[in-house]
């Protein structure tokens, strides 16, 4: 079978209902995101639960720190499970050959996050006096440099990433959509698109998670990949 191209990311604070949307998925069509809503508040045992339960893990806490404390902070979760985490590819070279050596050690894959999808072209200008593009590509080759093993991206910004990054580089875009909604996510694509421009994984959350049936939604985004 192919491996899961979804990773459905759980954002919930309430241990009831991530366990409610966890039992409605399907380890064979998806991975599961752990992002830091869940994370701060139900901690590494949800995480175990998830991973007991047939679910690799994308750990998605977007470390950003010296390089010894994101270090240490990966080598803490040696007793869990985790088939890749998250780091900022802002917090330079030094910080991210660190992180994965510490991966390493761990047997998990390192993942550098560039621009936030919620970001614009003029938050891009105010916080770094960059626009947009030019601030991802330049993240970019600093993944590439520090020979991490994958970036997240909005799905716009695929083509760069293929461009700048190895064929091997895993490429993971949050901002999946089947319909247009109004929401924090402002540089969204659909699904079949994602990975017509070479994404790995599709991160997507509140279009699983919030919809009536989570079972089914998560089969016919898994379907919309494949569909002709």
């Amino acid at each position: 079978m192919t491996d899961p191209r979804i990773i459905v990311a759980i954002d919930t604070f309430d241990l009831e209902k991530a366990n409610a949307i966890l039992e409605q998925l399907n380890p064979d069509l998806c991975l599961v995101k752990i992002g830091s809503v869940v994370f701060n508040a139900l901690g590494k045992s949800f995480l175990k639960h998830a991973s007991s339960q047939g679910f690799k893990i994308f750990l998605d806490l977007k470390l950003h720190d010296i390089p010894n404390t994101v270090s240490e902070t990966i080598k803490g979760f040696n007793d869990c499970k985790i088939d890749m985490l998250t780091v900022h590819l802002s917090g330079g070279e030094e910080m991210l050959k660190t992180a994965i050596l510490a991966g390493k050690s761990i047997n998990t894959k390192v993942i550098g996050v560039s621009m936030l999808t919620s970001l614009e072209d003029e938050d891009s200008l105010t916080l770094f006096g960059n626009k947009l593009e030019d601030q991802i590509s330049n993240l970019f080759r600093v993944a590439v440099k520090a020979n991490i093993d994958g970036i997240v991206c909005s799905p716009h910004e695929l083509e760069i990433a293929n461009t700048i990054l190895g064929p091997n580089s895993i490429k993971i875009t949050p901002g999946i959509r089947d319909i247009k909604i109004k929401d924090d996510q402002v540089r969204t694509m659909n699904a079949k698109e994602a990975i017509e421009m070479g994404s790995t994984f599709l991160v997507i959350g509140r279009p699983i998670t919030q919809a009536e049936g989570i079972s089914q939604a998560l089969q016919n985004f898994n379907n919309s990949i494949y569909e002709k």
